[in-house]
């Protein structure tokens, strides 16, 4: 019996739809996640780089990335970092930092 997809996969495709919907598809180049806990919660780290072409569209839905509600079954976005931005001619890539929290 599957359990569904993990933490992780749960995030990227959440971005994806956002991302999508905001008119400027991504390209997740890199994804990784490890678990985390602190005394009372328990969820996961995430390191993401996802790229897009340049547009105005993908500048600013990444300028109001932390700002957007994610929502993620079972789990809650207690941090999102939006971290180095590279622009060349044909594409903008960009890191992630999310912080995951396991909803009890």
């Amino acid at each position: 019996m599957s359990r569904g997809p993990d933490i992780g996969t749960l995030l990227t495709r959440m971005l994806e739809r956002l991302a999508s919907a905001a008119a400027c598809p991504i390209i997740i180049e890199q994804a990784d996640w490890e678990r985390w806990a602190s005394a009372t919660f328990s969820g996961a780290r995430h390191a993401i780089t996802l790229s897009a072409g340049p547009s105005d569209a993908f500048h600013a839905w990444v300028a109001g990335l932390a700002e957007q509600p994610v929502e993620l079954p079972g789990h809650l976005v207690a941090d999102l970092v939006v971290g180095q931005m590279t622009r060349l001619p044909d594409r903008t890539t960009v890191d992630l930092e999310v912080l995951t929290v396991e909803e009890r």
